[in-house]
């Protein structure tokens, strides 16, 4: 299987943790990875952060053009925007990269699976269905993929996992209430879900980089001395 690049920001300290940080569509790693300083996470975090690069596909939404995307589109309707066998071959390629991580010496336990519209996609679809408990996920402006077959191939192991699906009400991209339908499947079906909304369109904002810092900072932080 190929191997996903990654931009790569050392932990502060220690390694004790990791983030692997998804991007969204025409995007890179490199898109992200600035936010680690914003974070303002505290000195000797221990906390090694990593955002890997999609592969480059042809968008077929974007006339066929080349750009690195974790699937492809086809239509920009909801209900058929992601393509299945795209979203399941992503998927794989973040597991054996989360596989990698465990590998180097970082407990399951001690990761959060962050993704940003195409790229929460890939987290939500891996949530219910990775075989070890992860800390958390952040799913932010983004939509769930194949709500249909979560019932029939989800597992229990992350039930309790912290997911925090966040979106802008304000999205023109993935409306708001893709994000709300992704959020009603995971309470649904059980997992320990929690929303919030900004007044933003299809992006980030400074509020909600402060949420996701006390969101990493409960998950992997508590509870260790940094």
């Amino acid at each position: 299987m190929n191997q996903l690049p990654f931009v790569d920001v050392p932990a502060s300290g220690e390694v004790k943790a990791a983030v692997v940080w998804l991007h969204g569509l025409g995007d890179s790693g490199h898109g992200f990875a600035p936010i680690v300083p914003e974070l303002r996470l505290p000195a000797g975090h221990g906390i090694r952060f990593l955002f890997p690069h999609a592969p480059e596909q042809r968008v077929t939404i974007n006339n066929g053009m080349v750009m690195r995307a974790w699937y492809d589109i086809k239509t920009w309707d909801l209900q058929n925007r992601a393509d299945e066998a795209g979203v399941r071959q992503s998927a794989l390629l973040v597991q054996n990269l989360l596989d990698k991580v465990i590998a180097s010496g970082i407990p399951a336990e001690k990761i959060i699976l962050a993704g940003f519209s195409q790229g929460g996609v890939i987290a939500l679809h891996l949530l219910p269905r990775l075989p070890y408990k992860i800390a958390g996920v952040m799913a932010l402006s983004t939509y769930m993929a194949l709500p249909d077959s979560l019932k029939t191939e989800m597992t229990t192991l992350n039930k309790t996992t912290p997911v925090l699906v966040a979106h802008g009400t304000a999205d023109p991209v993935v409306p708001m209430q893709a994000g709300q339908l992704a959020f009603n499947a995971l309470k649904y079906a059980g997992f320990n879900v929690r929303w919030q909304d900004y007044r933003m369109e299809h992006s980030v904002c400074a509020q909600e980089v402060a949420d996701l810092s006390r969101f990493i900072q409960q998950q992997l932080l508590v509870g260790t001395s940094v």
